[in-house]
């Protein structure tokens, strides 16, 4: 027996117990005459005591000799702790060793195994596993292990299966590039590792698998941020003989229960938001409404005088700023500096204070009145103390501009407490999107997607204008979740890949086994899929995925620690019927 307990449970309850621990040695402290040595494992610090009046000299002599991340077990009474340490749960015990054994050395590890580490993030990538023995990466994957089974524990209960889906599936154009993998078996031949689940599990709709989820890795070839990774994991779902609302209630009602099971959180309000909405009054379709700063459209009211630059303008548009007016000249000079970085693109903002005693200073007093500024004001909802700042150019591009502008003074202003939880469903999406370099429009979600009842005609004069029967779940200001009802026939499928620029033969060869299932009876259906490794990272108060997942990627999508990818050797090649040598 390796131990009898951990080095997070005793308490004073165990004084006078014999006790066996096994752990790293976390720090030991040596006064000569006594050694204290911290004990930590998985589970918290036991603080362990030689001295020479109770513990032999060639036993304290072992534990003058133990470095830092050493394995060792031993055997010993606890005691009463002399010095309490009320900040952990063993604070007022420790344990007089009668036996140690050294179970493992360790060399010097390259960087502080504690909280506050002295190490860089590269290093801690390349020594990923001595980083998960620190609390903060180490609860970060409890955390995840815990919201993980919340999710199952809820679906369960509301009749959903868990089904397992193949990993090595066929290419298919889901949006983002696909990770290839060659088959010996079959040369010249690739599989594809799946962006997601979806064809799928609209076959286990057809199967009558009725509620299906999976908790799943997907792949995805595509550039990396701080939110994303190359391999990531989706809480996927799918459901049979449902409409919209089916779906969101059964969603909102395992968002109400992560909420509370995993934050002690209770939510009432889950409100739905049309996207032409979110995009007008937020810039974005995932907007953060645990604060105002809704946009203002100023058309109106800018352009008639002789400011060109508003003139000119697509759109000019603009938000207060609660208590803006105190910022500096300085400050708003950096915040105009901010907006025309390249990441953001603007080519300068234009800004009024609203005074106290009700009058307004702008940027472009030259061109606008008190009455015109109070109207901005009034558009914009500020109030005296506020501080107006106003974007103007191509309509698309302003509005995210404004919405990273907005974002920005949000996290300046203390306005995103990762303690407060606003969720919102994002509905009505567009059915397609237009690529502006090729002219061709390309499905916003996937080319599954069921356009709104009564709108499949618009496919043909306006597809512009067609509505999705598409939504997102959006938790401060990240989408944590999206999905759709389905279509779920031959015929409707055909006019979608038509309009998609698939030829009949290209949606045959893509998706003719989909189209044949639909052909034996398919249900109507619809799903949504969670990404779980953002949903977590929200939950547990970050918006940044990589402590939550125990071997992550860097920005580069590669994995430091084992150093992948890497090349192969041409025996491999050759066996695989690649031609080219990647080495080369």
């Amino acid at each position: 027996m390796y131990r009898s307990h951990n080095c997070g449970e005793l308490t004073a309850a165990h004084i006078n117990t014999e006790v066996t621990l096994s752990g790293w040695v976390q720090k030991s402290r040596d006064k000569g005459f006594i050694v204290w040595v911290d004990l930590r494992d998985r589970y918290g610090i036991t603080q362990l005591v030689f001295d020479e009046e109770r513990t032999s000299k060639d036993l304290i002599e072992q534990a003058q000799n133990l470095g830092r991340e050493f394995v060792i077990q031993v055997t010993g009474t606890v005691i009463e702790r002399a010095s309490k340490n009320p900040n952990i749960p063993t604070g007022e015990i420790e344990i007089l060793v009668s036996k140690l054994d050294i179970l493992n050395k360790s060399i010097l590890p390259p960087f502080t195994i504690e909280d506050k580490t002295d190490g860089g993030e590269d290093i801690r990538m390349k020594y990923r596993y001595l980083d998960i023995r620190r609390n903060p990466v180490k609860d970060s994957l409890i955390f995840r292990s815990k919201v993980s089974q919340a999710v199952r524990n809820y679906l369960s209960t509301e009749g959903f299966i868990e089904v397992e889906t193949p990993y090595l599936i066929k290419s298919t154009p889901e949006g983002a590039r696909d990770f290839v993998v060659p088959s010996r078996m079959n040369a010249g031949e690739f599989y594809a590792l799946p962006q997601s689940p979806q064809t799928f599990k609209q076959l286990l709709m057809v199967g009558g698998m009725d509620k299906y989820f999976q908790i799943v890795k997907c792949f995805r070839d595509e550039d990396l941020r701080a939110d994303r990774q190359p391999e990531f994991t989706q809480i996927d779902c799918e459901m049979a003989f449902v409409e919209q609302e089916d779906i969101l209630n059964v969603f909102e009602g395992l968002t109400r229960h992560l909420l509370k099971e995993v934050n002690g959180v209770e939510i009432e309000k889950f409100p739905r938001m049309l996207y032409d909405d979110a995009m007008r009054l937020y810039g974005n379709d995932k907007p953060d409404i645990r604060f105002g700063m809704e946009f203002g459209e100023l058309n109106e009211v800018t352009q008639h005088k002789d400011f060109g630059v508003f003139n000119n303008a697509e759109l000019v548009v603009g938000i207060a700023v609660p208590g803006g007016n105190r910022f500096t000249r300085k400050e708003i000079d950096k915040l105009i500096n901010w907006v025309k970085r390249p990441q953001v693109g603007a080519l300068g903002m234009i800004y009024s204070r609203c005074n106290d005693d009700g009058s307004f200073k702008s940027s472009v007093d030259k061109f606008y009145d008190q009455e015109d500024l109070s109207k901005w004001a009034e558009i914009t909802g500020a109030k005296p103390g506020d501080l107006v700042c106003v974007l103007s150019g191509d309509k698309n591009k302003v509005r995210a501009q404004l919405s990273a502008l907005r974002m920005e003074l949000a996290e300046q202003l203390g306005l995103r407490d990762p303690k407060v939880f606003a969720p919102l469903w994002v509905i009505d999406f567009p059915l397609l999107e237009l690529d502006e370099e090729t002219g061709h429009y390309h499905a916003m979600h996937h080319p599954f997607t069921s356009p709104k009842p009564g709108q499949l005609e618009l496919l043909d004069s306006n597809p512009g204008e067609v509505k999705a029967n598409a939504y997102d779940l959006v938790l401060n200001g990240n989408e944590i979740g999206g999905g759709s009802i389905r279509i779920h026939d031959k015929e409707t499928q055909a006019i979608m890949f038509k309009h998609l620029g698939f030829s009949e033969e290209e949606a045959k060869a893509q998706f003719g086994f989909l189209m044949d299932a639909f052909q034996y009876g398919a249900p109507p259906h619809g799903g949504l899929a969670f990404g779980l490794d953002r949903l977590v990272a929200i939950l547990g108060g970050q918006e940044t995925i990589r402590d939550f997942i125990a071997f992550p990627k860097n920005n580069s999508g590669r994995d430091v620690m084992i150093d992948a990818p890497a090349p192969i050797d041409d025996d491999q090649l050759t066996e695989l019927s690649l031609k080219l040598n990647l080495k080369s």
